[in-house]
């Protein structure tokens, strides 16, 4: 495989921006699929949706890779889903792919997921082209889409292409660079055809292609030379400066067309073996196994010893499939591998490259490939390489659940199967968390959202036929203190032979907590001369962190707290490890309370999409639930409303926006961060929490 011409690119978009539809242009142009099937219609669906459930749901749940080649270039392609509730799939692709294409819907501009997305890539430094879809659609407008863009985004979007007719005129588009039209012959557009600009838009498209060399004039000294002196700028600096300014995260070339009505995705394709980078053009570094903060630099080439993450797990039928990005050198079929964060070697059995949920059988693959292996156990983030503690690579975000309900089989004699699909679904998804409450013993499980809980009890229900029970969704809130308190205590205790003694000195003050990744501890060692001895102060961390787990509030995690231990006292005997975390426990418990906590709830970030018409119930109902209305924007006869409201106000919001809107109002939300509960609800939340672990006893 050339690398020079390898691409390893994700598609990503908000929710219903036609993302699928995209993949599944990509699959048929690129000769990889010979009949196009629909996200929804019937049919087998789409080829990328391969559940069941993403079949009749019309939602795309887990991510999918294939590979395809388009003009002698090999492309490994991984279409995400769009539904905040599956946001890691977003995150752990986005992680170790080179390039990407963010899809915006025409209509609906810079959609709240589209925000979510935009973070990830700059998160992982992912160069993309945006791709705006649907341009059939009423009310269809480009322009507005890369004014959002350029606003919201914080992007330099440029448009490298003008539409050729509106809504459901739309026929094609004029090429920028080349000033030439391009039209979608054919049945299912597969015929490329060339034309003049229709003379109607000449005008439109020198003024688009002398605002898009203006805009690339900030990144090639070149092209602002040949614009002042007013002369033509040669097509292979555009193209080369814009691959440089892709590349270097500076620029968004922007494209458009409609993948349901065939139109605008082989200048799409081109357009991504031309401007995203190879794997030769990216810089990838590994940590040092040992701390230091020295990098080592990974280079994308076979003869280099083997780096790789694995970065999904999906376990099948046949044992564990997992998905592996090859950073550096080679892998072949049957040889051991080391995983570093475990040390253990493990043979990677079978190699294969992916089509949605087909295999195809290979016996190597090289650096810069994404491949599936199996053979192998290890978790998601797991850095792979020929020898022990040779490097790890940086690990995926994963953010954390925000809602719980309890599950249980139907029948007892299916309580192996439940706990059998809740460890694979634990092992494969890193935001879904299973766990059981020590008071009322029930099996708990956690995820991103209700859509997130609701799919895997589906899938528990199909995959391993046990019929379940599920305890109404419980809401994560958090214990935090609201002020400082210094704290001087002992810790003494006297017994036959030698007894316990352990002294310590300090403050315990909250720290800020007005973001979805704030700190939740941080532990200071202040001591000096040898007051406590260095090996006893890991034991009061330890003490202090065991207690975070459940705050005297309500049992509730405890965050956003700092200790700072800056003097105490220990005794030659008597002292130990165990005395001193003894003491940090019973500190905590003495002193937390003065501390004055309050509850934290999970505020979300909510964008609901609706007729103009119903705009005043909906915002008067949200007011109801507590929520705080942020902006209104009018898109047409449509009106988007952005808003934070508390989850615990959320439950069954979805019923209650269709019965509010008959049936047309959408609504899509994430976690935005925690924030005090309001002192009236923070009563009956902990009254009801303490009538709960009364019943539990």
């Amino acid at each position: 495989m050339d690398l020079k011409k390898l691409r390893n690119i994700g598609i990503s978009a908000h929710i219903d921006s036609g993302k699928t539809t995209l993949s599944e242009r990509i699959l048929f142009y690129s000769g990889r699929i010979h009949k196009i099937e629909e996200v929804r219609g019937g049919g087998d669906g789409a080829t990328m949706d391969h559940m069941e459930l993403e079949k009749e749901r019309g939602i795309t749940i887990t991510s999918a890779a294939t590979s395809v080649a388009w003009n002698g270039h090999p492309i490994n392609l991984i279409d995400t889903p769009g539904h905040v509730d599956f946001t890691v799939e977003v995150e752990r692709s986005l992680r170790v792919l080179d390039g990407a294409i963010l899809v915006l819907c025409s209509v609906g501009g810079v959609q709240a997921q589209s925000l979510t997305v935009d973070r990830q890539m700059k998160r992982y430094k992912v160069p993309r082209l945006a791709f705006i879809n649907k341009m059939d659609r009423t009310g269809a407008n480009p322009d507005s889409v890369i004014k959002q863009m350029r606003a919201k985004l914080g992007v330099d979007a440029i448009a490298y292409q003008i539409p050729i007719g509106k809504e459901e005129n739309f026929k094609g588009v004029v090429d920028l660079i080349e000033m030439e039209a391009i039209y979608y012959d054919g049945q299912q557009g597969e015929t490329v055809r060339k034309e003049a600009v229709p003379e109607d838009l000449v005008e439109t498209a020198q003024l688009a292609r002398h605002d898009m060399l203006e805009a690339l004039s900030n990144y090639s000294d070149e092209i602002m030379e040949l614009l002042l002196a007013e002369e033509d700028v040669p097509k292979e600096l555009i193209y080369k400066t814009t691959h440089d300014a892709v590349v270097g995260l500076q620029i968004t070339p922007v494209f458009m067309g409609t993948a349901f009505k065939n139109k605008g995705v082989q200048t799409l394709l081109d357009a991504i073996v031309r401007y995203l980078p190879s794997p030769l053009e990216v810089k990838y570094a590994a940590n040092t196994f040992h701390e230091s903060e020295d990098k080592i630099p990974l280079a994308c080439d076979n003869d280099k010893p083997f780096v790789g993450m694995a970065f999904k797990i999906v376990e099948d039928p046949y044992g564990q499939l997992t998905f592996m990005r090859i950073y550096q050198g080679k892998i072949e079929k049957g040889q051991p591998y080391v995983n570093q964060r475990t040390g253990k070697t493990e043979r990677f059995a079978r190699i294969v490259r992916m089509h949605s949920n087909k295999r195809e059988e290979i016996d190597t693959a090289g650096a810069g490939d994404i491949i599936a292996v199996t053979g192998i156990d290890c978790a998601s983030g797991d850095t792979y390489a020929k020898e022990r503690e040779f490097c790890s690579l940086e690990n995926i975000f994963v953010p954390i659940p925000v809602i719980k309900i309890s599950v249980a089989p139907k029948s007892r004699d299916d309580s192996d199967k439940l706990s059998k699909a809740l460890q694979r679904f634990r092992k494969e998804d890193p935001t879904f968390h299973v766990f059981t409450d020590p008071e009322t013993n029930e099996t708990i499980i956690a995820g991103m959202g209700e859509l997130h809980l609701d799919v895997y009890v589906e899938r528990i229900k199909r995959e391993y036929k046990v019929e379940v029970v599920t305890g109404p969704p419980k809401v994560s809130y958090r214990e935090s203190p609201t002020q400082m308190v210094e704290y001087n205590y002992k810790h003494k205790k006297q017994t036959g032979g030698s007894g316990q003694f352990a002294h310590i000195v300090g403050s315990m003050e909250p720290l800020p907590q007005d973001t979805e990744d704030a700190e939740n501890f941080v532990f200071e060692d202040k001591i000096s001369q040898g007051r406590i001895p260095k090996e006893y102060i890991p034991a009061v961390m330890r003490g202090f962190e065991d207690c975070m787990a459940k705050g005297p509030l309500a049992e509730f995690p405890v965050v956003g707290m700092k200790v700072t231990l800056s003097d105490g006292s220990y005794h030659d005997v008597d002292s130990s490890e165990m005395a001193f975390k003894i003491a940090a426990q019973g500190c905590f418990r003495e002193n937390f309370m003065k501390m004055k906590p309050t509850l934290l709830e999970p505020i979300m970030n909510v964008e609901v999409e609706i007729p103009e018409a119903f705009q005043g119930p909906v915002t008067g109902d949200i007011i109801v639930r507590r929520g705080m209305v942020n902006q209104t924007d009018m898109n047409g006869d449509t009106t988007v409303i952005r808003a934070e409201i508390p989850l615990a106000a959320m439950f069954g919001y979805a019923t209650e926006l269709r019965s509010m809107t008959q049936g047309q109002g959408t609504f899509s939300m994430e976690l935005g961060s925690y924030k005090p509960t309001p002192s009236h609800i923070q009563e009956e939340v902990v009254a009801e929490r303490k009538k709960e672990l009364e019943l539990a006893k």
